[in-house]
């Protein structure tokens, strides 16, 4: 299936943004909850914000949550830059634990504070802060979760209720001021971060690492790797020595393997949806911890490993891990150009499949960067967060293949003319990330990368 740019832009209401995929949408949700969601094409077209901030359909409305710069409640310093991938957790009394990654690189504005038991490497600006709400959104709390860590991009939520957190980076200790290795995942309880503390899974490879996803019956964590240059990043999965042990589990260790398409080395080549590849071949990482070597530069033996640009995105859908190639260029050294990949494996039949292609399609451009970080929508679908040049959008993507836009970020700049009643200067435009449901689906949270704003947005979701 696909869309024109005229039928995309005629339900959304955007103007300079669109997008068409092809795909078997409804195998997205299959024997998930949002698959018993009735169909859904969108809220309508989005109407400006006043305050110049995030533009909603009519009949929702956004709460600030929280902004870079401002204190944080726990008294440790303040909130800090580049909010990125982002987990909710249920509490007690109807209480939400939103844990919120910082991708803070050595040069980030503001790093998150240091904090006794909770901090891995002080010369890290990177880290999680967690947010305690209750059932109105109302902030309750908001401190670190965990601090020295570097370039927390994205991660995933545990069936136990914790957020693992991953750094997108392969820097080591004496690398730009690091006083230890990099390219980590580590746990956060959002309820209590000190009973997870600031430890490295170190069996879970040291790479520069982007999602994860746990299988809930297995307890598989399945880990995307969003390299930046060639060879491109793999996709892997831990297989735990105790598996679905609870919080700390994972520090038990394991095995780490990556994923081998057979005659495939490149995901990129494969541009139909619905093409199936059928005995799936897992191969255990020479090793692991990368002492002398990237994991993506070892020797896979003679058939070599499957490669692919950008894989971000990874979640558990029914009885399937899928996960996202955002693009991928020719000019990058990819082997083909497309405008974002969701692909779906299922473990019990060894089976990969193409499901979905993002665009272009007729006269359809998706500006910049393609999708990001996603979930699943209550509606059924996904959300998918829009990482690329101009106007910023979080869309929604139905089982049925609408896209229509959810919201769009116009972050207003101020200035003194502007605040002398002047013409306001151009909105500056930040990317999305974070997306992310409260556990009774009433609530969409999402961030603004910079400047750094968490958002609570309700309204009709069902």
């Amino acid at each position: 299936m696909s869309a024109t740019r005229r039928q995309i832009l005629s339900r959304t209401g955007a103007s300079v943004a669109g997008i068409a995929f092809t795909g078997a949408l409804s195998e997205l949700f299959a024997g998930t909850a949002a698959a018993a969601a009735p169909s859904h094409g969108g809220y309508g077209p989005l109407v400006p914000d006043p305050a110049g901030l995030l533009d909603l359909p009519a009949g929702f409305r956004y709460q600030v949550l929280s902004r870079q710069g401002d204190p944080l409640r726990s008294g440790e310093g303040l909130v800090p830059s580049n909010h990125d991938g982002m987990g909710a957790f249920a509490g007690r009394r109807g209480r939400v634990h939103l844990v919120r990654n910082h991708e803070n690189r050595v040069t980030g504005k503001i790093a998150v504070p240091t904090v006794p038991g909770l901090t891995y490497d002080p010369a890290g600006k990177g880290g999680c802060t967690v947010l305690e709400l209750d059932g109105r959104n109302n902030v309750l709390g908001e401190r670190v979760g965990i601090a020295g860590t570097a370039v927390n991009c994205a991660g995933g939520p545990t069936p136990w209720n914790t957020w693992l957190t991953c750094e997108e980076t392969e820097d080591r200790a004496g690398t730009n001021g690091y006083t230890k290795d990099h390219g980590f995942i580590f746990e956060v309880d959002g309820a209590d971060p000190h009973r997870t503390g600031a430890v490295p899974l170190t069996a879970m490879g040291r790479f520069q690492h982007e999602a994860i996803a746990v299988d809930p019956s297995s307890g598989i964590v399945y880990e995307t790797e969003d390299a930046f240059e060639r060879p491109f990043g793999l996709f892997y999965r831990f297989l735990p020595e105790k598996p679905l042990g609870g919080t700390g589990s994972l520090r038990a260790g394991g095995a780490l393997e990556a994923m081998r398409v057979p005659g495939v080395p490149d995901l990129s080549v494969v541009q139909e949806t619905g093409a199936r590849f059928d005995g799936i071949e897992w191969v255990p990482v020479p090793d692991p911890l990368a002492t002398s070597t990237s994991i993506r530069h070892q020797d896979f033996g003679p058939r070599g490993i499957t490669h692919a640009q950008k894989l971000e995105g990874c979640y558990w859908g029914g009885r399937a891990v899928y996960f996202v190639s955002s693009f991928a260029r020719a000019k990058d050294g990819s082997a083909a150009t497309h405008f974002g990949q969701v692909w779906k494996y299922e473990p019990h039949k060894r089976r990969l499949t193409l499901v979905v292609v993002f665009g272009p399609s007729t006269d359809v451009q998706l500006p910049g960067e393609s999708p990001d970080n996603i979930c699943l929508a209550p509606t059924g679908g996904l959300m998918v967060c829009e990482d690329g040049d101009g106007a910023q959008h979080v869309f929604g993507v139905s089982g049925e293949g609408e896209v229509y836009a959810v919201a769009r970020n116009a972050q207003a700049l101020t200035s003194a003319a502007a605040a002398a009643g002047g013409t306001p200067e151009a909105p500056e435009w930040g990317e999305f990330a974070g997306v992310t449901f409260s556990p009774d689906r009433s609530t969409m949270y999402v961030n603004c990368y910079t400047p750094g704003t968490t958002f609570a947005v309700t309204g009709p979701w069902c």
